[in-house]
């Protein structure tokens, strides 16, 4: 008997190593009738189908839902379209599966797939391990101890706010760096912060690169690169 809709599942998968996926999400993504994911480039199978490749099963329908992610282009039609999409096979009573790098609400892309089909379809969101998190794994550094005050600042917001942010908190993870790697670091600078900031790109992945700060080449940073500001508290 076929079921009158299917369920949809925001996944987060983790920031990149495959091992970081949950038991839950790997339950369900191998459950699940269609498996969609985001690509940038409709020419790639994209980084989110990369990560769990080996857990996709042959027989599971695969939606790429392409996004182009350019500044001149607005993404809301994209993600009308791969709304409408989904739809067509939950209708059908087909539960879907959306891959998540990281987490899905946290600056994930299926947020704006969640506000157009959660009030028409039932809808379970699975959290995942974030890149700030595996970033300050890997480098090694404790976030924050006690009462510490955490945020996550994306890089491409203007200096005299990225400034204001930082003069505030104890502990920082700045995301999404590329092209603006060189204006963070005039702020870091001008904040006394540039000696504590450590430098990661592509946390977990198999690219995987820790550059001290002051040997990165501002012209190579990719998208997928953060810097972590620790905590100074000392025990």
């Amino acid at each position: 008997m076929i079921k009158s809709v299917g369920r949809l599942y925001g996944l987060g998968i983790g920031p990149g190593d495959p091992e970081l996926i949950t038991v839950k999400a790997l339950r369900l993504l191998q459950s699940a009738s269609v498996v969609a994911y985001p690509i940038a480039d409709q020419n790639k199978q994209g980084l989110a189908r990369s990560i769990v490749l080996e857990y996709i099963k042959p027989k599971q329908i695969e939606i790429p839902l392409y996004f182009p992610f350019k500044l001149e282009c607005s993404a809301q039609p994209y993600y009308d379209k791969a709304a409408k999409t989904l739809a067509e096979y939950l209708q059908l009573g087909q539960d879907v599966v959306v891959l998540c790098e990281g987490d899905p609400f946290f600056y994930g892309t299926f947020m704006y797939i969640y506000n157009r089909l959660a009030d028409r379809f039932p809808t379970e969101v699975v959290p995942g391990v974030s890149s700030t998190i595996a970033s300050a794994a890997v480098l090694g550094v404790p976030l924050t101890y006690r009462n510490d005050v955490y945020v996550v600042i994306p890089a491409i917001l203007p200096a005299e706010i990225l400034k204001a942010k930082l003069a505030v908190a104890d502990a920082a993870v700045i995301i999404k760096l590329g092209r603006h790697f060189e204006k963070v670091v005039g702020v870091l600078k001008e904040l006394g912060l540039y000696e504590r900031a450590k430098y990661v790109e592509k946390a977990t992945m198999p690219e995987q690169r820790i550059v001290a700060i002051d040997r990165v080449n501002p012209s190579e940073v990719p998208y997928f690169s953060i810097i972590v500001i620790p905590s100074q508290w000392q025990p």
